[in-house]
């Protein structure tokens, strides 16, 4: 179970007294996740959901937090915060910053039809346009810097073929960026365990906490990677048509940005490729999570790579 940190129902009674959400009812851990401590909580006054986080400090969360707090006022159906007693979304629970947010309706999904993929791909093509008048910013914590440093730490526990293919994409991405394209607030990780279905329509974008600012097509990307693919580690053409379609039809794609498609769809399969490598060979001190397989990305990588210009291409407006 991914609780790092543990609660009683007494400790969180306690801190549940700083805010105006009645008394607690039931206290829950959520067994999914791996970057923090997630409970659902429900009180006298309705449903929501606590966060402990493991890795993020205080002064990095307000703009997670914030930025919750804007695409919920802009209609986005993501977890709004609950500010407490002093008008402050997070609190210290247990030596770890906290927070408390509401829990939105729907589950998700483990085998997306088209019509599910053009929903998500519309819902992130708003995120995208609603974000473009957040003023915060947040560089991109798995950035180009970021791909550099975890390849040097990993590639030594990799055989031959699979460090070769490594440090050839990382150096391919050196000099193919993504800089030139739109850019703005990007969810990173918006995958199908991460947007959560009421019926037939999306009830919630969810886990923000690797939202950042970074080029918009390769949020799309990461998104396809993982919603779109079958089970040979190729795109299925519907779906990802589909999904491809429904957010060109709220943020139109550019020029430049359909020359550049193959080239996102790599940066994105490598990017998780390294992180589930990180997760894999230098997990951090009391992980109790199994890593995810980094060979799913590797294959993804790969067949991208083989595919190329002849990937499923997008629509596009004007430049």
């Amino acid at each position: 179970m991914a609780v790092f940190t543990s609660v009683s129902e007494q400790e969180f009674s306690a801190w549940l007294t700083n805010y105006s959400l009645g008394s607690l009812l039931e206290l829950q851990g959520i067994a999914s996740g791996i970057e923090n401590t997630n409970y659902f909580v429900t009180t006298s006054n309705g449903r929501f959901v606590l966060t402990l986080f493991e890795k993020l400090s205080a002064t990095e969360l307000p703009f997670y937090l914030n930025l919750m707090a804007h695409l919920a006022r802009h209609g986005i159906p993501c977890p709004s915060p609950v500010a407490n007693r002093h008008n402050q979304f997070l609190g210290e629970l247990n030596g770890k910053p906290a927070c408390i947010v509401s829990r939105l309706a729907g589950k998700s999904l483990t085998q997306p039809t088209a019509a599910n993929c053009a929903a998500v791909g519309a819902m992130l093509g708003q995120m995208h346009e609603a974000g473009l008048s957040f003023t915060e910013t947040m560089k991109n914590p798995r950035d180009a810097s970021w791909r550099a440093s975890a390849t040097k730490q990993v590639v030594s526990f990799l055989n031959a073929q699979d460090a070769a293919l490594l440090q050839a994409e990382v150096a391919f991405h050196e000099q193919n960026t993504l800089a030139a394209l739109p850019q703005g607030i990007v969810h990173a990780d918006l995958f199908r365990d991460n947007v959560l279905f009421d019926g037939e329509r999306v009830g919630g974008l969810i886990d923000f906490y690797f939202a950042c600012n970074d080029c918009l097509l390769y949020d799309v990307a990461i998104a396809v990677n993982d919603w779109c693919m079958n089970g040979g580690s190729r795109l299925d053409e519907a779906r990802t048509r589909a999904l491809l379609d429904a957010y060109h039809a709220v943020r139109p794609f550019t020029a430049k940005e359909a020359e550049m498609w193959p080239v996102a769809l790599r940066a994105a399969a490598l990017r998780f490729w390294i992180s589930r490598l990180f997760d894999l060979h230098r997990p951090r001190d009391g992980e109790l999570v199994n890593a995810h397989n980094p060979d799913q990305f590797k294959h993804i990588l790969q067949q991208h790579i083989a595919t190329g210009s002849d990937a499923i291409r997008l629509k596009q407006g004007k430049d």
